[in-house]
């Protein structure tokens, strides 16, 4: 049976360049980079080459960057470490965001409420955006942090962040950008961004999962989450995982060389699968921005089926796609980020995300709308509520 992989906004297979690199650092870096003899020097100096790297690759310094655990990770000590740590200072306890973050930011931030914080969730209109206006109308004097995502994973929308970033000048609030889903399929430069904070995740690109990357501005502090090393400036102790962090800084290079024929590669891919889908599939609806969305992204809505019976059904042929956002695969709820762009529960739920990436071909693409075509009218023959819809 031929298979397609579908779900690179989920994870990314690791790049045969990137495996080789690391197995090279397990076999010759036996040293802990926080020790002081040979082995330990030479690990460290592996360490802060690859810190290097990803500095030049986002536009950094190298004593910008802190390397984490994940994405999420990089995500929380941005936003915890941003708001304790102003709050302490007297500074604040308002905090701006969007209602459609991947829930490591949306779900960081309600538990911060609890803590007495006050979030402000902006909206966003039909196609996902937020707006620069709302974000200028949501500021407040006590405002210590603005955190936008810069692209959506859901729906693959791209907010205005150099924008947001620009009228947030001269006011003392943080800007923190999820870009976990940007880096290596957009430019992404800090300084053009105008962030304070930037958080990366590696098993986006063809990397490793278990590794991220935060971007913290010169002058800028967050207080640590953790205690007991001096790793990372103290903001991020434990020993790093360094195998992992080569294999990262090897993929972030990779897809920063490759970019631009890439994206152009996907889009013209993704363009095709959304409009065959939506030519030859009827009561069909693409989600997100048309043309302000990640060139590997298409989120389509199938009306009067369930998303996790489309999944299912693809998948018996093959196929790999999603629903959402991996992180909350297995919920029942229907996705936030398409609730909160207007669409209804059924609708929703009748959702999928396909993310293209290096492997997809036009044979793929081809396939794919063959079989989504027989899927989606053997499951509406199938479906009650499709019945109904019809006697109407």
């Amino acid at each position: 049976m031929k298979k397609v992989y579908l779900d690179h906004g989920a994870t990314t297979p690791m790049r045969a360049e990137v495996i080789d690199e690391m197995v090279k650092i397990y076999r010759e870096e036996a040293g802990n980079p926080s020790s002081v003899h040979q082995f330990g020097r030479s690990a460290r100096k592996v360490l802060e080459e690859a810190r290097m790297k990803v500095a030049e690759i986002i536009g950094a310094e190298p004593k910008e960057i802190i390397f984490t655990g994940s994405g999420t990770e990089s995500d929380n000590i941005a936003i915890l470490g941003t708001a304790r740590l102003k709050a302490k200072q007297g500074k604040g306890k308002h905090i701006i965001t969007s209602s459609v973050e991947h829930h490591a930011v949306s779900d960081t931030c309600k538990m911060l409420m609890k803590e007495g914080f006050d979030v402000t969730f902006l909206p966003v209109d039909a196609d996902g955006l937020v707006s620069v206006e709302s974000v200028k109308q949501a500021l407040r004097e006590d405002t210590i942090l603005v955190t936008i995502m810069h692209a959506n994973n859901e729906v693959g929308t791209v907010q205005p962040i150099a924008e947001i970033g620009s009228l947030l000048k001269g006011h003392p609030a943080v800007f923190h950008t999820d870009a976990v889903q940007t880096v290596g399929k957009l430019p992404v430069n800090v300084n053009e961004l105008g962030v304070d904070l930037l958080s990366i995740s590696a098993h986006k690109i063809y990397g490793p999962k278990g590794v991220g990357v935060l971007y913290i501005k010169k002058g800028q502090r967050v207080e640590s989450l953790m205690y007991g090393g001096g790793q990372e400036r103290k903001i991020r102790p434990s020993t790093e995982n360094l195998a992992g962090i080569i294999g990262m800084a090897k993929a972030m290079e990779l897809a920063k060389n490759e970019l631009e024929a890439e994206s152009t590669r996907l889009q013209v891919l993704r363009d095709r699968l959304i409009k065959e889908l939506l030519e030859t599939i009827p009561e069909t609806k693409l989600n997100g921005h048309p043309t302000k969305r990640l060139p590997h992204n298409a989120n389509i809505s199938f009306e009067y089926i369930e998303g996790e019976s489309l999944i299912l059904s693809l998948d018996m042929k093959g196929i790999a796609v999603s629903s959402g956002s991996a992180c909350t695969s297995g919920s029942l709820d229907p996705s936030h980020v398409l609730m909160a762009m207007g669409l209804t529960h059924q609708t929703a739920h009748g959702s999928l995300r396909m993310t293209l990436g290096k492997s997809t071909t036009d044979e793929d693409i081809d396939y794919v709308v063959a079989e989504l075509k027989t899927v989606v009218q053997r499951l509406r023959e199938m479906s009650p509520v499709w019945d109904q819809r019809a006697k109407v």
